[in-house]
This record gives C-alpha cells, structure tokens and sequence, in this order.
C-alpha cells in the first residue's frame, strides 16, 4: 500500500557511474544547486569502519549535504537489496516531506536495479541453515555442495561455479527451507516503484581515463593507510573473508594477502606492491561489470565524464530535467 501511486509523488533523480567516475564532487554539486539530499545508492558504504577503502564522503563532504545509507551496518552484518529499495523509498517520501528533492547516487547496479524494477520475491535468510551449509562445506568442499545444488536446481547450479561459495549457499539455503529451487521464485517481482526516475549515467570515453583514476585512487587510499584499516578489521576476531563486506573489492585482495602473508610466517615485508596490482586490478574489472549494467539500462542519460566540461554538461541537464 505504501508504494502505491509512488511514482506520481517522489521528487528525485539518479546518478550512477563506475567506481572513480567522480560521482562524490558531482552529486555534492547537484545537492548545493538544487537543494537536495543524497541517498547512497552503494553496498559497501553501508559499512560503519570501512571508510578508506570504500572511498566514503570525508567529513566535510558529509556535513556540506545531508546523507543517507551511509554507516547503517556493522560490517559482520548483511545488508540486501531488497532492504535498500524498502529504505530508499521510505527516505525519498520522507526527503520530499521536507520540500527538498532526493538524489540517488552510486554505482552498485543491483541497488539501482531494485529501485527500478523491483526484485524476485525471495524467502529471507536462515541463520541455521546457512551454519548448517558451512559445516558441510567445510568437510565436504563447495564443489560437492555444487553438485548437490545440480540436482535439486539444475537451472541454477548451471549458471554458477562450483567454487562460488556465496550464491551456492544461497541457493541451496532457500531450496532447504522452501522445498523450491531458487530459480521458481525468479519472475516473481512486485510492481517497481521508482521506474520514472530520472538517470544519469557518468561514462568515460576512454576507459585509460578510468583506468588511471583508479590507479590513483587506490594509491591514495594505500596512502591513508587502507592496509591497517583491514588489519583492524581483521583483528576484531569476528569476521571472515566470506562475509559480503570483506568482499568488497580491495578489502578481499588484502585479505587474502594478510593471510599469504602470514602463512609464510611474516619473514618478508609485506608485499605492498602485489596488493597494489591485485587491488587495481579487481577494481578495474568492478568498473567494467558496472559500465556493462549501465549500457543495459534504455532510461539513462549519458554523461562523458572524462570531457573537460563533464560537470557543467551533468548540472545543465539536471536543471533541464528538474525545470
């Protein structure tokens, strides 16, 4: 009942882009000149702790406009995108309430895709079950789990690793405790709320452009000292690289270097370098799924955000669309 007519009432716009595309300046710039409130539209900036790597809003960025999804979660806990599209749309009535417009920015396609067309009805996770399933994993490996999975939802298992731990688990977790494969429930979509939404999409001509932002980030964030970030996560004692903020690019890369590296009995300095490559390079390959998600969405508007130009271009096409 809640959502019904939604479209007709919600005074906002998107805008999305690959990681480094410069979405941060851009929507702070759109906030100011249009009086506006952000609404994270980001998987890792959920996360309360994980601020170099994540690239979160400094202080200052975050005091200038208000936002929102931002520090919501520890990092031991989940956040789906079916609680994003609930929350996103409970705060743009709320942001509209107050007069002002809400803008949507980020670049996690799945939260964006379940703010425009809904997502599959699923049941919700069982913490049993899914202790359960790390058990056996851990006796049995998650290929076999894999094979499992073949014989209760081929459809399913055929379109996943046998080593992709996280959707196997998932997958078999929802057919344990339904007694139906994951893929019936697909199609099962309620009515999209924020189908009308404007989008515009930051996308560089060059992908060199992104791909040098990006090495320059991650410096910045090594810099900062993103290494002892994760260390301290790590040292918390209660979490593990399976949980979907250790996940997280860069976070997962370093990670699993932490643990190389202490498999070999700290002798050698830590290979800094390595996790410069391997953190580059994920991130790059973050930004290509992200751009490919993007070119598949007929509503959005693009932007080259690698144009001299590009946040003039972006701030005159907002004031045309917002009148």
């Amino acid at each position: 009942m809640a959502n019904r007519g939604a479209p007709e009432r919600m005074r906002a716009i998107a805008l999305a882009g690959p990681t480094a595309a410069g979405k941060t300046a851009a929507a702070l710039a759109i906030a100011r000149e249009h009086d506006a409130e952000i609404v994270s539209v980001d998987s890792a900036l959920v996360y309360r702790g994980m601020d170099i790597g994540t690239a979160k809003p400094t202080a200052a960025e975050l005091a200038a406009v208000p936002h929102h999804l931002i520090d919501i979660r520890d990092p031991s806990q989940a956040y789906s995108a079916a609680e994003f599209a609930s929350d996103a749309h409970r705060l743009v009535r709320e942001i509209n309430a107050r007069g002002r417009l809400a803008l949507l920015v980020g670049g996690t396609m799945l939260y964006f895709k379940a703010w425009y067309e809904g997502l599959d009805a699923m049941p919700p996770a069982d913490a049993a079950i899914r202790a359960e399933l790390e058990s056996e994993a851990a006796s049995l490996g998650w290929p076999a789990l894999h094979a499992q999975l073949a014989q209760v939802d081929p459809v399913t298992a055929a379109r996943l690793a046998p080593a992709d731990s996280q959707r196997i688990q998932r997958a078999l977790e929802v057919y344990r405790a339904t007694g139906r494969p994951l893929s019936s429930f697909h199609g099962q979509r309620p009515a999209a709320a924020g189908n009308d939404t404007p989008l515009f999409a930051l996308e560089p001509r060059q992908r060199a452009w992104l791909h040098e932002r990006i090495a320059e980030r991650f410096e910045a964030m090594l810099a900062a000292g993103f290494l002892d970030e994760v260390r301290s996560l790590r040292a918390r004692g209660d979490l593990t690289p399976e949980l979907p903020s250790m996940r997280c690019v860069g976070y997962r890369q370093a990670w699993e270097l932490l643990d190389e590296h202490e498999a070999a009995g700290d002798v050698h300095p830590f290979p800094l370098q390595l996790l410069r490559e391997r953190g580059i390079a994920a991130t790059r390959q973050l930004a290509k799924r992200q751009l490919t998600w993007l070119r598949g969405m007929p509503q959005r508007r693009p932007i080259a955000c690698d144009a001299p130009d590009a946040l003039a271009q972006l701030l005159r096409a907002a004031r045309e669309t917002l009148g």
